[in-house]
């Protein structure tokens, strides 16, 4: 089986993550969140490893690497938004149906249990919960599954440096819409609850 240039240990990590939600608990229980305290940063899934730190792009590439060494492809989609920071997801497949593990400062940004049918179906699951901090819902659009392993031959997986031109490739894939601007031009404020539910355990940047 190719190990796409992991040591030893770092297999023994990723092979112990045998199932999504065994991936999600460690992307929220031993990596910190990355505040980028020195400056902007895309770590490869080595660098996350060892750092014990990672954003939401860093976690989904650690992620999709989990679930490649599980025997899935490292598939990562991306959510486009409007006033806000955008957000990237890894996903699979489970009997027909899409999961998501993410790493986000949001508690309504994580995982999603593989329940659902389309692609579509996932992001708008994410509607709600995504939003800036004047209260707007800000999530507009969706991109294909970007399978990660064309990045191999540039190392994506054990990189030192910065993965720039992956997060630039990602960024810059078709987005699919998931309002109309009549629909945009309606929407309500975040309900107070739901606004302070999803910053629970929030780590100011």
């Amino acid at each position: 089986m190719p190990r796409w240039g992991l040591t030893a240990e770092e297999w023994r990590i990723l092979n112990r993550l045998k199932t999504p939600h065994l991936i999600q608990r460690f992307l929220d229980e031993d990596i910190n969140y990355n505040k980028e305290l020195d400056g902007e940063t895309c770590r490869s899934p080595r660098r996350v490893l060892r750092d014990r730190l990672g954003h939401c792009m860093e976690g989904a590439l650690l992620a999709a690497a989990a679930l490649r060494v599980q025997g899935r492809p490292p598939l990562v989609v991306y959510l486009a938004s409007v006033r806000d920071d955008d957000h990237l997801l890894a996903v699979y497949r489970q009997d027909g149906h899409w999961g998501a593990i993410a790493k986000s400062n949001y508690a309504g940004l994580r995982s999603r249990e593989p329940v659902y049918r389309t692609l579509r179906e996932l992001a708008i699951s994410y509607f709600e919960h995504y939003y800036n901090h004047e209260g707007e819902k800000t999530l507009r659009g969706y991109s294909a599954p970007i399978d990660l392993a064309r990045f191999d031959a540039r190392g994506w997986m054990t990189a030192e440096e910065d993965l720039w031109d992956v997060s630039d490739y990602v960024a810059l894939r078709r987005q699919y819409p998931l309002i109309t601007p009549a629909m945009e031009r309606r929407l309500a404020p975040m309900d107070r609850r739901l606004y302070d539910a999803g910053k629970v355990g929030y780590v100011d940047c």
